[in-house]
């Protein structure tokens, strides 16, 4: 069994302040700092070293997103299939403040670029069965997740960044949920409660299981009449940026490692909270060691 996770690839260019900057503020940063990163990448690497064995799809620009390949052939990612475009690659600006929270905007680059005809040519390494992880952070997901259900792939979505765009997905073939209580908010247009989210979201989507992020209350699973709670670990905060990434790949890594959802989300928590207590994006995701 295999996962291909077709997803973003950003430079990431992090400024360290003490608040954010506000509308028609000019504020000087204490340090400026260059990590790689995108939800996808992050991810990708968190599958990785859950020890699941992960193909990443996705687009860089031909002059400066090498690195970020390297990061994830180190990390043991499959980067075969990512295409090189010529323009420039994906990045983020990101101010950390100084409880390392985080705001961040995208510039989507070759993100944005990606083809039909690379997506056709990505799938022909995968079947049935196999695993497909998708974020909002890249062009032709609807082509892809149409692509994937012919050929009987487990569909996988983190609806992030959200938008108007994830209304026009054909949702009914996804066969996870991984979101936070916005996302689930706003895919079924109404607020409430972790618990009413989840019922609301399981009675639009009954064939799909779903994981509910719920920030310091931990996260909620549901399939059919199984639901779960996972509270998070506990730890002095750093850097935010890649705990919900890190969170995802140790839990889809988990389940195809065999593991049920209960130890699978107590494994993520674990994985999430060593994240959040290091800097970086993808530099911060441990390894399945450093969790057991």
């Amino acid at each position: 069994m295999k996962v291909l996770n077709y997803g973003s690839l950003n430079i990431d260019n992090v400024y360290s302040v003490d608040h954010f900057v506000r509308g028609g503020e000019t504020l000087s940063s204490a340090k400026m700092e260059i990590f790689s990163g995108g939800k996808g990448l992050n991810q990708s690497i968190a599958l990785a070293k859950s020890g699941a064995e992960v193909w990443h799809a996705g687009a860089v620009g031909e002059s400066d997103g090498e690195f970020l390949l390297d990061m994830m052939r180190q990390a043991g990612v499959n980067v075969s299939l990512v295409a090189h475009t010529s323009g420039k690659t994906g990045h983020a600006i990101i101010q950390r403040d100084r409880e390392g929270q985080n705001c961040i905007l995208l510039y989507g680059g070759a993100n944005q670029e990606i083809t039909r005809e690379q997506v056709d040519q990505a799938m022909e390494h995968f079947e049935e069965g196999d695993f497909l992880i998708l974020q909002n952070e890249i062009n032709e997901i609807a082509y892809i997740m149409e692509t994937a259900h012919r050929k009987g792939m487990k569909i996988v979505l983190n609806p992030s960044p959200m938008d108007e765009k994830i209304a026009g997905y054909p949702l009914e073939y996804v066969d996870y949920f991984l979101l936070n209580e916005i996302e689930a908010g706003d895919i079924c247009g109404c607020e409430g409660s972790g618990e009413e989210l989840l019922e609301k979201l399981s009675a639009r989507f009954p064939g799909a299981k779903i994981v509910l992020t719920l920030g310091g209350d931990g996260s909620m699973y549901k399939d059919g009449d199984l639901v779960l709670k996972q509270p998070i670990y506990r730890v002095p905060v750093v850097d935010t940026t890649a705990a919900g990434d890190t969170f995802t790949g140790f839990f889809i890594g988990g389940l195809m490692r065999g593991e049920e959802p209960a130890t699978a989300l107590d494994h993520a928590a674990k994985a999430a909270a060593i994240a959040v207590s290091r800097a970086g994006a993808a530099p911060s995701i441990p390894d399945r060691k450093e969790i057991e």
